[in-house]
């Protein structure tokens, strides 16, 4: 697969059929880009799994957070990596001693393995490399356009919000 650009829908089908995801690299710091990935992730409805460490057996926003994905105790759709590339295909390793396997293999922006990649798709695992969840979901569901960014029309009105939690996703409850 070509990983230089995804299509829409192939992105959308990923985020719609997900639904726990690990987060490899999550971190307690409220200013890492982790951090407010995986509290956006969940604020979204998925079933988030921190995995650090540095901070295994401890709460990461109400969520235990695992050493290892081994540890995890259900079967993970979606593994979120927030390590650098060189990290990765140790990570594709982990993946493919799970059973059953993760359909998804996700890695942040600016974090790209071609041969671990390669790997994984081999085993029948989807990859995204050099993507955020977070910004493709937001992207996806007109959450960036509501500042006007991406929509191509600026405007100082504020969109019309409905009472409660905001939630214009593209996932089906």
């Amino acid at each position: 697969m070509n990983h230089d650009a995804y299509d829409d829908a192939y992105i959308a089908g990923i985020l719609n059929g997900v639904r726990t995801i690990a987060i490899v690299g999550a971190s307690a710091n409220e200013v890492r880009p982790s951090y407010f990935v995986t509290k956006y992730l969940i604020d979204k409805g998925y079933e988030v799994f921190p995995v650090n460490p540095g901070h295994a057996g401890k709460e990461l926003l109400g969520r235990m957070t695992y050493s290892s994905l081994a540890g995890i105790p259900v079967a993970i759709d979606m593994v979120d990596v927030f390590r650098a590339s060189a990290a990765v295909p140790q990570i594709v390793d982990e993946i493919l001693a799970l059973d059953p396997l993760p359909k998804v293999l996700w890695t942040q922006l600016t974090v790209r393995n071609d041969e671990a990649a390669a790997r994984a798709e081999a085993a029948g695992i989807k990859v995204v490399m050099n993507r955020c969840p977070k910004i493709e979901y937001a992207r996806l569901a007109g959450e960036i356009g509501w500042t006007g960014v991406n929509s191509g029309v600026l405007s100082s009105r504020r969109p019309l919000m409905r009472p409660g939690f905001q939630s214009f996703g593209i996932r089906a409850k």
